[in-house]
């Protein structure tokens, strides 16, 4: 049950391994592994922890996680009334010398050097980049032999070239892979994602961490580089603002469904969090489809 630091199994006849996730719910601990993965989503939606950071995931999306990052996808079951029987995904897994041990440090491969090194903050990719990659990561599958290793660095190479992508963790971010801590934070997690539409007791999350207050506000600090308020609130505007993009429900009823009693108190955090007032989200989104 406590986190795991896992290595996929790559083949020995091959040099990257291609994983088709169908299951009720993707692997839903947080964990860390030391390859490089590259991953689309096929169905299903929900709240994605990497680092240091809380992004959403959905239909369509493509992120590319460096080494030893860790990470975890929390897919919701029911979303703005749809109900998800599946979460699908295809994800491309490599070691740094998969290809060789100086393969990423000769001249010509400088740009995959530099896509490695900045993968270890996480990348979600959009615009044209994250279309392309999403229809072409299936076709990996039917791929065989040298053409299969060409496809997988030609979108490697887009990967290098583009800037259609936001960083999620913070650079500053310092992983830790002690067993103890990785319980804990990840105990937590699953405590503010069972109740974040509920009151949540600062000293209730302590004991799930098996902490005192004062000892867990400064150990999820560290962790998060955010204080528990701040954490619980981040995912409570993200699960809003898949609401106001999915559901018909009205500011009001989707400010209450996210654990907000006060909507003033909800039109401010929403705009500290995002940028845009609930009225100016629902505006942008609805537009936008």
């Amino acid at each position: 049950m406590k986190p795991l630091l896992f290595s996929n199994i790559i083949p020995e006849h091959e040099s990257f391994h291609i994983q088709h996730d169908v299951r009720n719910n993707f692997y839903d601990f947080l964990h860390f592994h030391p390859e490089i993965q590259l991953t689309v989503i096929l169905e299903s939606r929900g709240t994605f922890f990497v680092g240091d950071k809380i992004t959403s995931f959905e239909e369509g999306d493509v992120f590319l996680l460096g080494p030893s990052l860790p990470h975890v996808f929390k897919n919701d079951k029911k979303s703005a009334g749809v109900h998800y029987k599946h979460a699908r995904a295809i994800s491309v897994y490599f070691r740094e010398d998969s290809f060789g041990d100086n393969f990423f440090k000769i001249p010509e491969t400088k740009t995959l050097r530099k896509l490695i090194q900045i993968s270890r903050q996480g990348l979600k990719l959009s615009g044209k980049a994250k279309k392309i990659l999403a229809d072409r990561i299936p076709l990996l599958s039917v791929k065989t032999g040298f053409e299969r290793l060409i496809y997988l660095f030609e979108m490697l190479h887009l990967l290098s070239k583009t800037n259609e992508y936001e960083l999620i963790s913070s650079v500053n971010f310092q992983h830790t892979k002690d067993d103890v801590e990785n319980k804990r934070i990840q105990h937590v997690f699953d405590f503010i994602m069972n109740k974040y539409a509920a009151e949540i007791d600062l000293a209730e999350a302590a004991s799930v961490a098996s902490m005192s207050v004062t000892s867990f506000c400064r150990f999820f600090k560290q962790r998060t580089r955010k204080t528990f308020t701040e954490f619980v609130n981040e995912v409570r505007i993200g699960h809003a603002c898949k609401e106001l993009m999915y559901s018909d429900d009205n500011i009001n009823e989707v400010a209450f469904k996210s654990g907000f009693n006060n909507i003033s108190n909800f039109n401010r955090k929403f705009k500290e969090i995002t940028g845009f007032t609930p009225s100016q989200y629902l505006a942008k989104t609805h537009n936008h489809n």
